[in-house]
């Protein structure tokens, strides 16, 4: 399975026409942030901090109200049409490409290739300095053609319940940390962000390695997706899934509140997307485990 981490390819708010970015400093005199931590055409779309400003401030200041700003109804419009074309491409996938002994090879092989096909729309969109919905939607249709497969895949050899586990899963993280970050329980601040970071480069890392090592020796390379470790790095992945959200939430609270443009609401649905179906697989991938030893 392929998780899309959006670490690799979400980028923050522009600070074009005069809008304050996702980073920007809140007020003049006020410490300047990094630059913007979802540069264009680095490995690392992170290097630099944006949470330069905040170890010791919490939140942003709330922008005058301009035409043409984004709200969290445009944020939540847009994720609903970006979440709603991955379920849908994701049913119909299902019911198209079955995954019985006949029509496995082919499943699979149209699921890996859309899951491709995905992956480059995602680097696009990374790449482009504007929001572009029909690249986003595209993104989703085909990220949907692959969850489809993997999931019919897991709900036919593992258990039927296995894949709705995974989505009550999913949707429990969401509302856990967004009632986390609501209530001040958690805060994005410098030391946080850092920490995600080195954690997920780390994390990504090793999957790399892992990967390499199966493919080339066999088997599940270090085992790193089987077994106790399994567990233990689906339980990581998770936890660093969850973090991704608060990141998530953080960046459409300054983007909303220095009033970027409308349209930019696509990025955040783009990165709450990338974060789900990343949650979604590492709880898949963890309840099949713990399914299949059962």
């Amino acid at each position: 399975m392929r998780s899309s981490n959006p670490v690799f390819s979400r980028r923050g708010f522009s600070r074009d026409n005069g809008y304050a970015g996702f980073n920007a400093a809140p007020q003049a005199g006020a410490a300047t942030a990094g630059a913007n931590p979802y540069a264009q055409g680095t490995a690392n779309p992170y290097a630099t901090n944006p949470y330069a400003q905040q170890d010791t401030q919490y939140g942003a200041p709330q922008a005058p109200a301009r035409s043409g700003a984004m709200t969290i109804d445009d944020v939540v419009t847009r994720t609903a049409m970006t979440l709603g074309t991955v379920v849908l491409t994701a049913a119909l996938s299902w019911a198209l490409l079955p995954v019985d002994e006949a029509n496995l090879g082919k499943s699979y092989g149209i699921a890996i290739g859309a899951a491709l096909v995905a992956f480059v729309f995602a680097m696009i969109q990374s790449f482009k300095r504007k929001a572009s919905p029909a690249i986003i939607l595209a993104y989703a249709a085909f990220e949907g053609v692959f969850l489809g497969v993997i999931s019919s895949a897991v709900s036919t050899y593992i258990g039927p319940g296995t894949v709705m586990q995974a989505v009550m899963g999913t949707m429990c993280v969401f509302a856990g940390v967004l009632i986390a970050y609501k209530m001040r329980w958690i805060r994005v601040t410098r030391r946080f962000y850092g920490f995600v970071m080195a954690a997920a480069m780390g994390f990504v890392l090793l999957m790399m390695v892992n990967l390499l090592f199966s493919v080339f020796g066999g088997g599940d390379g270090l085992g790193f997706r089987s077994g106790g470790l399994g567990i233990l790095f689906g339980v990581i992945g998770i936890i660093l899934g969850a973090c991704f959200l608060a990141l998530d939430f953080k960046q459409v609270e300054d983007g909303v509140n220095f009033g970027a443009p409308r349209e930019e609401a696509w990025l955040a649905a783009f990165g709450l997307t990338m974060t789900l179906v990343w949650i979604y697989l590492e709880m898949l991938r963890l309840l099949s485990i713990l399914n299949g030893d059962d």
